[in-house]
Parts: structure tokens; C-alpha cells; sequence
């Protein structure tokens, strides 16, 4: 078996049993915001395009999913391997491209083609990329491989059914906006991005102690922001206020923390061969070492000289934006298109609980999301406060895009403020524009009363799934001694004196100390 890195979450996966092209991407993503990292286009992409037998496409982010690179290089009767969705959007936009050899891989079974097997793991929660993320395992009998992605999957048992992988290749630097757009003072964004980097760090190690391979590739991130607006966000940031760990310094922390697995950079053109289930090799292709040298120890250097090179592609993208709009035209359009959704909206109206203003060019418009009204602002009291460029939503109105976490946030060319904490309901419903998707996560909303067992952790007796996507909270759940629970799948936190939810509004926790007993009170 041989794995070749494609850049961001990309892979060619050459098996006993056929070819895998995974998630291929050369961007620029989320308007014109995201470059892979280091740059990808030196690869000879005809020639996986054509030697590719499966493509499999993990989940609807545009990191992952790029039409136009699909276009240009994967023919048209290529086997998909399409994740079961609780909603067919990846499905549509995959026909809509003009392919129709779909394969649906049932959650959890096995696909095989004579020596092959393969088996994908979707996630259906809300909060799962743009409701829905994936990883893929891999085995030819020669090796196995767990391509996880960027999914964070709650059931690790039922995943690793499928076998312990021999090499395990996994996100460890997260795709988000927080704390980089937000109107906040530069320290205490430069503290809220090392608590960020944190969390997603101890994430990544959760997920490597508990797959136990004994070879790790990190991928999936870090982006390249070449606009100017947003070139200083790149890494932890020019003055530490980012969030995007790269590859080297990830390796660097997963040395120091766990010495026991062999961890190995993982860029465009890394090939890694696996031979009777053991790693025979890792090289480089694409780039010589004094180039990864560079890349990575000279990093704002060769940013810039990638800025100097792309700002045309910069310039193609804003070209193919819609015209803006005026604002009475916006305001029209987005009422009669959220008005109808809100109304189908009362789990999350009800999370979000008040007012969110957009300033969007000359509009200055809110979301009255108690009584589902969108109109113009007239100095209510707002809990979020939004200023996006017209050009954008003028383009997501003309392209009825049904997922702005997908296309504006995730672009970063915006801000946003808050009063209070993050609010979860509100981003739900800016990626849930679509009439299906909104009954789904009002559905899925209903589901989540919780009536499971409980569980001792610690000195409590706490429900034992987490209240945000269910974890089981005995193997991912650690109290401190001040009663605080935090989750280490998101690093959700709750106060367990209260019950209330330290993250977000909502998402209470039942919990009570552990009863005393009489041992315990004469041992006293």
C-alpha cells in the first residue's frame, strides 16, 4: 500500500484492490481565504486524476471539496464512495457535477473489491462539519490505514472493529473564525487562540492514545491566508492571536508528549509505503529537504513569497462574486427566504433567545429570532452583532448557499461581536439554510432528552453522555477539583454544582456528588 499526500486533507491511497483520491483540493477556498499548506500545485494531478479508481469526498467544506479541481481532473465515471448523510446536500452537489457511479456506504459496513476493504464512519450531529464529517478505513491485506480526517467520531470501539490501522492520519489544526474576527481586545484574543490551540492539541492526543497506531501523520490544516486583510492570521498568528498549529510544531508537542508513536510529515508529495503491515518508507517528492526547511523554519518567508505569486487567483475569485446588491434588495431577500425557516425553527429560536444584528454594506438589518422576524435594525438590544461585506451575501443570495459557516464565516472577511457566550443554536441556523436541513437539526434536537444511565466520574454521579454530541463522558469526561466537567472531545466545560453548561448557552448536565456511604463516614 502506498499513501501519497495531496496537500490539506488530500491522499491518494494505492491499494491491492484499486486507487483512492481523497478530499483533493487546490483552492482557493471560502472566497478566495484558504490556500493548501505548503502549496500543492507541483504535483502531477493528471495523473491521479487518472489512475484514481474510488474518490471519496469526506464532508461538503469547501477545503474538501473542490468543484472546479473535480472538473478538471477526475473523469466522470469514477466510483463514488458517498458517506451516509442524514441529508442528501454532498450527494446532490456531486451529481450536479456530472457524476452518477455513486456507491453508498452504509455507516459502519464493509465495502469490499476482491482484496480491499473499506469501511466510512460518518457523524450526523449538527455540530459535524456542515452537519456531516467522515473518516475512511483502508485495508488491502498488505497494510491498513485510518484516514480520519477531520471528523471527531464518538464511538471509537465500533471504529477501530474495523482493526488497528498501521499508519493513522488525522486533523490536528482545526477549521474556525474563533477568536481571530472577533471585536475583542488584541490580549485577550492572543489568550483565547492559546486556549484554542490547546484544546485542539489535546484533542489530537486523545484521538492518538486512543487509536494506538504505531505511525502518525498529522494534515488537514493549516491553511495559507494570502489576502492581504487577512495575512497576519496565518500559524498562531503575526501578534499570537491565531489558532492554525502546523504540521512541525505538532509533531514537536506529540513528541514531547507521547515519545511511544513514530509521528512523520505529511505535505504535498509525501509517499509512505507500507509493506506486510509494516512502514518500509516515508519520502518526499514533491519537495527537497532545504525547501521543507524553508517552508517551516522560515515560514512568514515563504508566505510572503506566496502572496507575491497568487494574487491573481485572489482577483479571479472576487470577479466571480455577484454584484451587491442594494440593501432594501438584501433585506427583501433574506426575509422572505430565513422568515419561513424561523418559523420552522423552535428549538433553536428558543436556544438563541434574542436578537442578532447583521450590518451588511448599508443595510443594517436584525434577526428577531423569538418572534422569527427579519427586519431593519431600530436599536434593540442584540446578543450577536455581525458586519459582513454586501458583495458576499449578495453572491450567497445569488447562489442560494444554504451553509454560511461553508462560504462567509469560514472566509474570515467579516467580524463579529457577543455579549454573552458562544452561542451554538445561532451558528446551527446559519448552516441549516435549507428547509431539510432545518427540519433535521429540529428533529435531531428533539432526540437529545436525555434518558441514559448514569456513570461515576470522579467524586460525582454525572449523566453519562455528554450533552453536546453524546460522548460517553466515563471515557472522555475528567472533573477537577473545583466540580468542573470538561469533555476532552471539544473541550466543553460544565459546573457540575449547577449543572450549567461553562460553554454555550444551554446543553445542562444532570449531576449530583456521589452519595456518602457509611464506610465512608466512619473511615471519616
Amino acid at each position: 500500500m502506498r499513501i501519497t499526500g495531496l496537500g490539506h486533507a488530500g491522499m491518494f491511497i494505492e491499494t491491492a484492490g484499486g486507487n483512492i483520491i481523497c478530499d483533493p483540493v487546490l483552492g482557493p477556498s471560502f472566497f478566495g481565504s484558504w490556500f493548501p499548506f505548503p502549496d500543492n500545485r507541483g504535483l502531477d494531478w493528471e495523473r491521479f486524476g487518472r489512475e484514481a479508481d474510488f474518490l471519496y469526498i469526506s464532508h461538503r467544506h469547501r477545503d474538501h471539496f473542490d468543484p472546479k479541481l473535480l472538473q478538471r481532473y477526475i473523469r466522470k465515471d469514477i466510483e463514488v464512495l458517498l458517506p451516509e448523510y442524514p441529508i442528501d446536500d454532498l450527494e446532490q452537489d456531486i451529481r450536479a457535477l456530472g457524476y452518477t457511479n455513486i456507491t453508498y456506504a452504509p455507516a459502519g459496513r464493509v465495502i469490499e473489491r476482491g482484496d480491499l476493504k473499506i469501511m466510512i464512519t460518518p457523524l450526523r450531529a449538527p455540530s459535524d462539519g456542515p452537519i456531516g464529517d467522515s473518516s475512511l478505513s483502508v485495508d488491502d491485506g498488505t497494510g491498513s490505514v485510518l484516514n480520519q480526517n477531520d471528523s471527531h467520531p464518538l464511538d471509537l470501539d465500533k471504529l477501530l472493529d474495523f482493526g488497528k490501522p498501521d499508519a493513522y492520519f488525522t486533523q490536528v489544526s482545526g477549521a474556525i473564525w474563533w477568536p481571530m474576527v472577533y471585536d475583542l481586545p488584541l490580549d485577550a484574543k492572543q489568550n483565547f487562540a492559546r486556549l484554542k490551540r490547546d484544546a485542539q492539541n489535546k484533542r489530537a492526543m486523545f484521538y492518538i492514545e486512543k487509536v494506538d497506531a504505531p505511525h502518525v501523520f498529522p494534515m488537514a490544516g493549516p491553511p495559507m491566508f494570502l489576502r492581504d486583510d487577512l495575512f497576519d492570521f496565518n500559524g498562531t498568528g503575526r501578534n499570537g492571536e491565531s489558532i492554525f498549529t502546523d504540521q512541525k510544531q505538532f509533531l514537536a508537542h506529540m513528541k514531547e508528549q507521547a515519545p511511544q508513536y513514530d509521528g512523520q510529515l505529511f505535505v504535498p508529495g509525501t509517499v509512505v509505503t507500507l509493506e506486510n503491515r509494516e512502514l518500509v518508507g516515508v519520502e518526499q517528492t514533491l519537495y527537497t529537504q532545504d525547501e521543507i526547511d524553508h517552508i517551516f523554519d522560515e515560514k512568514w518567508d515563504y508566505l510572503e513569497e506566496q502572496r507575491a505569486l497568487r494574487q491573481q487567483e485572489i482577483r479571479d475569485e472576487e470577479t466571480s462574486r455577484a454584484p451587491e446588491l442594494p440593501a432594501e434588495e438584501i433585506l427583501a431577500e433574506l426575509k422572505a427566504w430565513w422568515e419561513p425557516l424561523l418559523k420552522k425553527s423552535r428549538t433553536i429560536r428558543l436556544g438563541v433567545g434574542g436578537n442578532v444584528r447583521f450590518r451588511i454594506g448599508d443595510l443594517d438589518m436584525v434577526v428577531d429570532f423569538p418572534r422569527a422576524k427579519v427586519r431593519e435594525y431600530a436599536g434593540e438590544e442584540c446578543i450577536y452583532w455581525y458586519t459582513i461585506p454586501a458583495d458576499l451575501v449578495s453572491t450567497n443570495i445569488r447562489d442560494r448557499e444554504i451553509d454560511w459557516s461553508n462560504s462567509i464565516f469560514l472566509s474570515m472577511q467579516f467580524s463579529v461581536g457577543r455579549s454573552g457566550k458562544f452561542n451554538e443554536f445561532l451558528t446551527t441556523f446559519l448552516k441549516c439554510l435549507s428547509v431539510d436541513r432545518i427540519e433535521y437539526v429540529e428533529n435531531w434536537y428533539s432526540e437529545q432528552t436525555d434518558q441514559t444511565e448514569d456513570a461515576e466520574i470522579g467524586d460525582w454521579v454525572v449523566q453519562r453522555r455528554c450533552p453536546h454530541l453524546r460522548a460517553d463522558l466515563t471515557k472522555t469526561g475528567k472533573v477537577d477539583e473545583d466540580g468542573i466537567l470538561t469533555c476532552s472531545m471539544h473541550d466543553w466545560k460544565w459546573d457540575l454544582k449547577t449543572g450549567k453548561c461553562l460553554t454555550t448557552t444551554g446543553h445542562a448536565i444532570r449531576a449530583q456528588r456521589c452519595p456518602v456511604t457509611e464506610d465512608a463516614l466512619k473511615l471519616g
